[in-house]
């Protein structure tokens, strides 16, 4: 398996829709391996294809998992499960098809392509998705708290979108402000915006 470049925000790839998975083949189950490597490496808890510069509809995650404790579980309340090592269990979805429940969540959420920065991001407090796995067949995965974040974030990163196109107010502006200065954001050869014509500080220049 391979650790591969994670794309951050400029990069066309991110605000480009996703197209649908068609061929479910050894190169795509190579593929969704590099992206769990990618994941685990980074480290995160979910990762779509287009942040790795591919335009599918896909997306791996790992929810249980803990970038900061990597062998325990999110949920582990046992006191004697400090010692007990957890295994690692990637899931994988292609071609998902998002739905929301009802409730809002607020918590801070980040992403791979845009490391570093954090902010308090509204949420569905439930969500489901369905779609298939590597080899076709149908899988479905719904829950609450950090897995419903994931799965719309993930699910977001598939249509073009980033979590900072969800903030509001003040903390649209933080994020503007911290973002004008940041290293890590990609050069636009077209000049008209580090994000590109319709990306996030495109639109908050406009504002």
């Amino acid at each position: 398996m391979t650790v591969l470049p994670i794309r951050v925000l400029g990069d066309p790839v991110l605000r480009t829709p996703a197209e649908p998975v068609t061929i479910f083949d050894a190169k795509l189950r190579r593929l969704v391996d590099d992206m769990i490597e990618t994941m685990y490496a980074a480290p995160g808890v979910g990762l779509a294809a287009p942040q790795v510069g591919v335009g599918l509809r896909l997306f791996v995650f790992d929810t249980d998992w803990q970038p900061n404790r990597p062998d325990r579980h999110e949920d582990e309340t046992d006191p004697q499960a400090a010692d007990r090592p957890r295994g690692r269990l990637p899931r994988v979805v292609a071609n998902p098809v998002l739905e929301l429940g009802p409730g809002e969540q607020q918590d801070q959420e980040g992403c791979l392509s845009i490391p570093g920065l954090h902010y308090a991001t509204a949420r569905a407090a439930a969500a489901a998705v369905r779609g298939v796995d590597a080899a076709g067949d149908p899988v479905e995965y719904a829950g609450t708290g950090l897995l419903a974040r994931c799965l719309q974030h993930e699910t977001d990163h598939l249509a073009g979108t980033l979590y900072l196109d969800r903030l509001t107010g003040l903390t649209r502006r933080s994020a503007q402000r911290a973002l004008r200065d940041a290293a890590f954001v990609t050069p636009d050869p077209a000049g008209d915006g580090a994000d590109g014509p319709g990306g996030f500080l495109s639109a908050l220049r406009r504002r």
